[in-house]
């Protein structure tokens, strides 16, 4: 499967935001995204049908003429974890459940998955966002917000995610709210610690995503590709 697994430090560091400005990208290079939100909770219920806000503009991005069930099939209104909101429901959702989301209709493009929350957050009622990452193989995208103290943040989700075996494509610090202090320079504190990418994504109606986050991406699936292929 060619794609990209987006996760995040934490949940509401803007992922749907830089997932959506990807997908846009990519449509520029005439490259057909299969989006995939597998999961969500804080839905809203609109007369009776929980309504995926994230999953809807990941749709909307991608021009998916698919139908929003197959993007994201399991729905939950309040919002807390997905796996405690599926307990509140008295429903049961598994990791191989998502995986199979994931993969259906994945050959006819490039799959972009957005987990939920943290990469370590519970998902499922057997596993973690780690897990879907994991099942699926893609590589990863990692999304924090770029404030004071994401530095750490970071750290230790690259730390979690190269324990997994997993290919990071690199850190998308994402300037929510532009009031950080001008000493500050996560991009560049990072940098020295890293061996992988570090790009900087405005959080405007407006902004674009960087291009070499974009040729990153690209040129990971691609790779990613050639060594199964091999």
């Amino acid at each position: 499967m060619q794609g990209v697994f987006i996760t995040g430090t934490n949940t509401d560091v803007g992922k749907t935001h830089v997932g959506v400005l990807l997908v846009k990208a990519l449509r520029e290079q005439n490259i057909k995204v299969i989006p995939r939100k597998p999961i969500e909770s804080g839905c809203n219920n609109i007369d009776g049908e929980l309504v995926p806000a994230d999953a809807i503009a990941l749709m909307k991005a991608s021009g998916y003429s698919g139908e929003l069930t197959e993007v994201c099939p399991y729905r939950f209104e309040p919002p807390i974890s997905p796996v405690r909101a599926a307990h509140l429901a008295n429903r049961t959702v598994t990791t191989a459940q998502l995986v199979n989301t994931c993969l259906n209709g994945s050959e006819n493009g490039f799959t972009l998955v957005e987990g939920a929350g943290g990469f370590y957050s519970p998902l499922t009622e057997d596993g973690l966002n780690a897990d879907l990452a994991t099942a699926l193989q893609l590589p990863v995208l990692l999304v924090a917000e770029d404030t004071i103290g994401c530095i750490n943040q970071v750290l230790l989700s690259v730390e979690a995610i190269k324990l997994r075996g997993l290919n990071l494509i690199g850190v998308v610090l994402n300037n929510i709210h532009d009031n950080r202090d001008v000493q500050m320079d996560n991009a560049a504190d990072l940098r020295e610690r890293l061996d992988c990418d570090v790009f900087c994504q405005a959080h405007g109606s407006n902004s674009t995503v960087p291009d070499d986050l974009v040729d990153t991406v690209i040129d990971q699936a691609e790779m990613r590709v050639r060594s199964v292929a091999g």
